[in-house]
């Protein structure tokens, strides 16, 4: 429901409450000296509205420019609604002139705005740049604009284009006592000055871009009387009288001619036509006052003159005639007649009371005027002079200046109230506090630019300091202090106060004729004028208005209407009966969330016990009056109650389909700073009003309570009423208004950057970061309410959206009026506020520009009455809770909003825009947002918490249930809490996500090393998936960094399942002899085999096998995708292999392969990386080659090798020892350390050749072979190098295979030794030494058979008898066989006898 306007108006001061306006300084110096007896003139003010200012596509739109002067200074700010303007105020220095009253005058060409000043000794012009030139483009996107008055210190203001001295005698006679100046259409600056002696003159300055002199041109009486007065005598034709004395001045352009209207002192108003330098036209002003003889003799001295244009009235004059007691305007309009001839229509004459006028504006159907009354009191009014019989005023309620004493309750502190209600929002300007702390302070020092917060400081800091500094005493009592405080505090306040009074002095009044905007303008700032809603007019009434009315808009029906008027009288009188004390009581019961109602029976229990006035007989005799006050009261609630059916506005785009132009000038419409400041603080008075007008309706319906019958009527039944739906509803609005009130005064906080970001992130997170609540970045010199961010952020768009839609249904133009958008924009923000509307739009501004302490002061107020969005204000206090750190409540907010969900419209929105979410209900949407951002903010322990919660929610939809318990088992496991993190994942009923969460359990597990855990876990059902986890990772991960085959073996352990324990070590030895050729690999690898061999040892013999594990590094993983070979194509399918098993003796056989390699390594480092894949035969080599001679007979007889090339080498090094050096020597004890020598203590100290051959000599006998092979291998090997043979090897050997020896000899043609050889052989047949040669019995009948190797024999023979240096050798040898030969023949005979 639109609000119901009245025809009065309330003043808003739209003062912004930053360091004042940074004027730029211009002094003009023409090289005057000031005039003798200099007149002071008053201070005056004017404003220019752009011809375009009423268009909403023009870049004037809202503009306009107002200024002030004082003496010889003339301040210029242009202003504009929309959009901030850069540079928009300077302030120009005229020396030793002084600015004229009307002396200022500013004009637009097509491409210029022209200002033109004229001081009593010069004139001047200011030539800029028209906005419309200073921007190329049509669209103008910028938050900010450059002022017209950006570059005005390029011009040269000295120069006789800008500047002139009004020549000759007009300047020397005295000064001019007001003057006026316009442009003529040839782009002439013409100045019409009130000669001292009477009569005007009139000084041009020629078009600013051509060369001219100044003209000057008086208009005098005598010019009137040769064309009218032919009949006056001669004597006076021609004379100048005082009574010619110009008091105001005005001008017109009419068809090419200039008329200037020249209100004089004799009371009279003449029109001189400048073309004709004639005067057309004299008319007696007295002619129009009733009662008029004793002003005819009097001088006039304060009269003015106003004219207003208008297509449909022409040319409107208003005169006011300032007499004593009784100042009257009369409203003329001026009419042409036949032979260029023009008469004055009366239209209509207006009286007041008022003594001085200070200024008045005219336009086409009203006068506005302001007075300062006897007490200096501001008072305005306006009327409309054409139609209004009764001659009645019409109200406009300005503003109050702040109160004289500052109420301290006992619970507060004298600095932080004062200090509240100095920088409250409302009371007083920057520049009044920065004055007053330059005179507490003394003037010690300039004030800088100071912002809100350093001012606040500044001020804190004076006021302390004085304090301290008048302490004589070092002790005294709190009580003491507080006094002392008190008293520094309040006089500093009445410092402000009067700083503040001299800031709002009226100077001027500007009525635009294009929006219809009034401003007051004032000494230190711009007021506004706002229509007043009709139930705010009949609280603020005066009483003489008041009691005078006889019906309200509010109500249709005439009686209703006098009832209404009736009760709003009562409530003023309560209002006036209302202490100050009682209705702090009132407030502090509010702010502490105490009942409305049982804090009114309290004040109406004070009221009846302090009645010394009767007023509250008063009350009862007007009540009685008031026929049906249940309607009154019902209408009074009706037309305070913000509530709207439909949410105001909406999130669309502002005005989707319209062009380019109208949406980005929508987009700006007001949105500047000023704006922004006027909206805000009327919706702040406009509560403050319906706070105390809801306040005092309460008292009074107690009261009514209270009377019962005696007022009532209807009796009973009404009284029921009263009690049960009109007090609720008086309470609730009460509660809603002081909210209004409360946040429209509450300061919002400055953020920093790492907590905008961090909000930024969580809006992200909850998907809300493209809400249109966003700060668009705000001044830091001007602190914004809570209200004014909203407004600036959020609010603007959406009101004005919704006023355009509206007025392009009802086909309106009345977009840029000032009343009608005004008073729409104010009452939709403050729909917009209303706590009871479905809105949610303020408490998520708050949210998205991190005004969490607003927020949850808001959330506190509204708690206990308001029962709309519940939910959203919970979720909001969540937010709050979770930025301040206070996560346990935040959650506890955040469980109590999920009831709300699905009705809601901020939480559906919430929870609106999952997509790729499954959770099947709103408030599972809801707790997976919330979730998201308790994760986003970092608190698991809330997030198992919550998702506990949901799981109960969920217990029908399996998808979200698996997703929650992904959730837990996640932050469980963060958090450490494996067991628990453990039975989340066992209760997950979705099987990929619970191999994914196992998945992650193992390796997380594994990497900090709590296998303990990992491995005693029971995996109920999950024992295979565990495993196969297990393996792969260890199959695909790097050996050495990670541990997973000794988790693997741990774990099968753990369960007793030795044989896959044993199988896993063995993979895990394997790999290590491919993958890692280091000493530290092979000593794993001989740990791992052990742990195999172990393992199998555990188990029954006939079950003590495992399948040897594949030997290549790819191993199948379930699921993987296909793999391609180099040319792209993908590999073949593997051969299947037969599966190998491994028994016991297999693996005992890998471990000695693996332990002589880790031999090796220790021994020689550097043949580590290739003994890692050598096999048995290779094994041996090397370890023969670096002297472990030990280790590699141990491998040849486990892996069944000829041990020939041990000895092979052994005999070498014994050779290479036998003839090598010192240095030989000493390398040989290295390897011969590494092998165990024989126990055999020998006293002689032995060289390390004496050891090789014991060495060598030990391993003959330990390792016996047949037919002496070893022996055979060893001596080859010695008579091949030609060493000769050690007698212990040769008695070894012929003890063993005298035969092969022979034949060695033979060999390597030793045929001496060969020769002894055979005789000591046939010696030993005979019976002489036979046991060194292995006979047992030597020839004799009754023994087994001898033999002799004759082959060998033979070849010796024959080569002995071949050579004849060993003939002798022959002979014996030859000898000693047939000695042998005739043995044995006898032998032979005897035992075939004996047979």
């Amino acid at each position: 429901m639109a609000a119901v306007l009245e025809r009065s108006f309330i003043e808003i001061c739209g003062f912004e409450r930053e360091t004042p306006h940074r004027f730029r300084e211009v002094t003009v110096n023409l090289g005057l000296t000031a005039l003798p007896g200099g007149v002071k003139f008053p201070d005056g003010a004017g404003a220019f509205h752009y011809e375009e200012s009423g268009k909403l596509l023009s870049v004037t739109s809202n503009r306009f420019v107002h200024w002030s002067t004082s003496g010889d200074t003339l301040q210029l700010v242009e202003q504009s609604l929309d959009t901030n303007l850069l540079n928009n105020a300077i302030r120009l220095k005229f020396s030793h002139c002084s600015v004229l009253p009307g002396g200022v005058s500013i004009q637009e060409t097509l491409n210029n705005v022209i200002i033109l000043v004229c001081t009593n000794q010069s004139v001047h012009r200011l030539v800029l740049p028209h906005p419309t030139r200073m921007y190329r483009s049509e669209l103008v996107t910028e938050l900010h604009m450059q002022s017209i008055f950006t570059d005005v210190g390029k011009l040269s203001l000295q120069d006789p284009s800008h500047s002139a001295v009004i020549p000759g005698p007009v300047g020397q006679t005295g000064s001019p006592s007001s003057a006026t100046a316009w442009l003529s259409q040839s782009g002439e600056a013409h100045y019409a000055l009130a000669s001292p002696a009477g009569g005007i003159t009139v000084v041009t300055l020629p078009p600013h871009d051509t060369q001219g002199s100044v003209s000057v041109l008086e208009l005098k009486r005598s010019s009137m009387m040769q064309r009218l007065s032919g009949w006056m005598p001669t004597a006076i034709r021609g004379e100048q009288s005082p009574a010619d004395l110009v008091l105001s001045l005005a001008v017109r352009e009419l068809e090419e001619d200039s008329f200037i209207f020249a209100l004089c002192q004799d009371h009279k108003l003449r029109m001189w036509s400048f073309k004709e330098q004639a005067c057309l036209l004299e008319a007696d002003m007295l002619e129009y006052m009733p009662a008029c003889k004793g002003v005819k003799h009097l001088a006039g001295q304060g009269h003015r003159l106003r004219l207003a244009f208008s297509p449909a009235t022409g040319l409107c004059l208003s005169v006011y005639l300032a007499v004593p007691q009784r100042g009257q305007f009369t409203v003329l309009q001026l009419v042409a007649t036949d032979n260029n001839r023009y008469s004055l229509d009366h239209i209509s004459s207006l009286f007041t009371t008022q003594e001085t006028l200070v200024d008045f504006a005219l336009t086409s159907s009203d006068i506005w005027g302001v007075w300062v009354d006897d007490s200096n009191t501001t008072v305005v009014k306006y009327i409309n002079f054409e139609h209004n019989t009764a001659g009645q005023w019409n109200q406009v309620f300005v503003q109050p200046p702040p109160e004289e004493e500052v109420h301290l309750g006992v619970d507060q502190d004298p600095r932080e109230t004062y200090l509240e209600v100095l920088f409250s929002p409302l009371r007083f300007t920057a520049s009044a506090i920065v004055k007053a702390l330059q005179i507490y302070r003394r003037g010690s020092e300039r004030i800088a630019d100071w912002s809100w917060e350093s001012l606040k400081k500044e001020v804190t800091v004076a006021v302390e300091s004085e304090l301290q500094s008048s302490v004589t005493e070092f002790e005294f009592s709190q009580e003491e202090y507080r006094q002392l405080q008190v008293e520094f505090w309040s006089k500093f306040y009445a410092c402000c106060l009067q700083y503040q009074e001299a800031l709002s002095l009226p100077l001027g009044l500007t009525v635009s004729q294009h929006t219809n905007m009034a401003c007051l303008l004032k000494k230190g700032f711009v007021s506004f004028l706002l229509p007043c809603f009709a139930v705010d007019h009949l609280y603020l009434s005066y009483d003489e208005y008041l009691f005078s009315e006889e019906e309200t808009p509010i109500a249709e029906d005439l009686d209703l209407g006098r009832d209404v008027l009736q009760m709003v009288q009562c409530l003023r009188l309560i209002s006036d009966a209302v202490s100050g004390e009682m209705a702090y009581e009132m407030e502090k019961a509010l702010e502490h969330l105490q009942s409305p109602e049982r804090a009114a029976d309290l004040v109406l229990e004070n009221m009846l016990s302090n009645d010394n006035d009767s007023v509250i007989e008063d009350i009862q005799n007007k009540l009685q009056d008031v026929r049906n006050p249940m309607a009154a009261m019902m209408v009074l609630l009706r037309e305070m109650d913000l509530e709207t059916d439909s949410e105001v506005g909406g999130e669309g785009p502002i005005t989707p389909g319209q062009s380019l132009n109208t949406r980005i000038s929508l987009s700006q419409l007001y949105g500047s700073s000023s704006a922004v400041s006027v909206v805000c603080q009327a919706v702040c008075h406009m509560t403050m009003t319906r706070a105390l007008f809801c306040r005092d309706l309460l008292i009074l319906q107690k009261l009514y309570l209270r009377f019962g019958d005696n007022v009532f009527l209807g009796g009973g039944a009404q009284l029921l009423q009263l009690q049960q739906d009109l007090i609720p509803r008086s309470s609730h609005l009460l509660s809603s208004y002081y909210l209004l009130k409360h946040i429209s005064q509450s300061l919002a906080s400055a953020v920093p950057v790492d907590i905008i970001d961090a909000n930024l992130q969580h809006l992200t997170v909850l998907e809300l970061s493209d809400t249109p609540t966003l700060s668009s970045g705000r001044s830091a010199l001007s602190p914004q309410t809570v209200v004014e961010l909203f407004y600036q952020t959020a609010a603007r768009k959406i009101i004005i959206s919704q006023l355009y839609s509206q007025q392009q249904q009802q086909q309106s133009n009345s977009l840029l009026n000032w009343s009608h958008m005004i008073s729409n924009v104010v009452q939709l923000l403050a729909q917009l506020l209303w706590p009871s509307n479905p809105g949610f739009q303020f408490p998520e501004c708050l949210m998205a520009n991190c005004q969490y302490t607003q927020l949850q002061e808001y959330v506190r107020l509204i708690g206990p009455w308001c029962q709309v969005n519940i939910g959203s204000c919970r979720f909001m206090l969540g937010q709050c809770y979770l930025a301040n750190g206070e996560g346990q409540k935040a959650l506890q907010c955040f469980q109590e909003a999920a009831t709300e969900v699905e009705k809601e419209e901020f939480l559906m929105k919430l929870t609106g825009t999952e997509e790729d979410e499954a959770a099947s209900t709103s408030r599972l949407q809801y707790y997976n947002k919330v979730l998201r951002l308790l994760e986003d903010v970092g608190l698991p322990e809330l997030v198992i918490q919550l998702a506990s919660l949901a799981i109960t929610e969920a217990a029908s939809d399996v998808n979200s249930q698996a997703a929650l318990w992904t959730r837990i088992f996640k932050h469980h496991l963060d958090l450490g809490h494996n067991s628990e993190a453990y039975e989340a994942l066992i209760q997950n009923p979705d099987s990929s996500m619970q191999l994914d969460c196992l998945r992650q359990l193992v390796v997380v597990l594994c990497e900090r090393s709590q296998l303990q855990d990992l491995v005693q876990f029971s995996y109920v059902n999950l024992h295979d998936e565990v495993v196969s986890i297990i393996e792969s990772r260890a199959r695909g991960l790097d050996l050495l960094a990670h541990n997973y085959y000794e988790l693997l073996y741990a774990f099968h352990i753990n369960r007793h399942n030795y044989r896959k324990a044993g199988t896993v070590m063995f993979e895990f030895g394997m790999r290590l002899g491919r993958e890692v050729r280091t000493r530290l690999g092979l000593q794993k690898q001989v740990n791992c085999y052990l742990a195999a061999l172990n393992c199998l040892r555990l188990i029954r013999p006939e079950y003590a096998w495992i399948v040897q594990p594949a030997s290549g590094a790819v191993y199948e993983r379930p699921g993987a995708s296909p793999k391609r070979n180099s040319d792209g194509e993908f590999a073949s399918e593997p051969v299947k292999r037969q599966v190998d098993i491994l028994e016991l003796k297999d693996l005992e056989k890998e471990y000695i392969l693996s332990r002589s390699r880790l031999t090796l390594a220790q021994h020689h480092p550097p043949s580590a990386a290739i003994a890692g894949s050598a096999s048995a035969e290779e094994m041996v080599a090397l370890l023969v080659q670096a002297g472990l001679f030990d280790s590699a007979l141990s491998v040849c007889q486990t892996f069944s090798l000829s041990l020939t090339s041990v000895f092979d080498s052994l005999t070498f090094k014994c050779i290479k020892l036998q003839f090598g050096g010192e240095e030989t020597q000493n390398e040989a004890w290295t390897w011969l350390a590494a092998n165990q020598l024989s126990s055999v203590v020998n006293t002689k100290e032995s060289s390390a050749t004496d050891e090789a051959w014991r060495l060598l000599a030990s391993y003959l006998d330990r390792y016996p072979s047949a037919n002496g092979h070893h022996h055979r291998c060893v001596i080859n090997k010695l008579m091949s190098h030609g060493v000769p043979l050690p007698d212990w090897l040769v008695r070894a050997y012929k003890a063993v295979d005298a035969a092969s020896l022979l034949r060695l000899y033979l060999n390597f043609d030793l045929l001496d030794a060969a020769a002894e050889l055979v005789m000591e052989y046939v010696d030993a047949l005979l019976g002489r030494g036979h046991q060194y040669f292995g006979i047992e019995r030597p020839l004799s009948a009754t023994s087994a058979s001898v033999w002799l190797p004759y082959t060998a024999i033979d070849q010796l023979l024959q080569t002995l008898n071949e050579t004849q240096t060993n003939s002798n050798i022959y002979n014996k040898v030859r000898d000693k066989l047939e000695d042998y030969h005739k043995l044995v023949e006898q032998t032979t005979k005897r035992r075939l006898i004996a047979r």
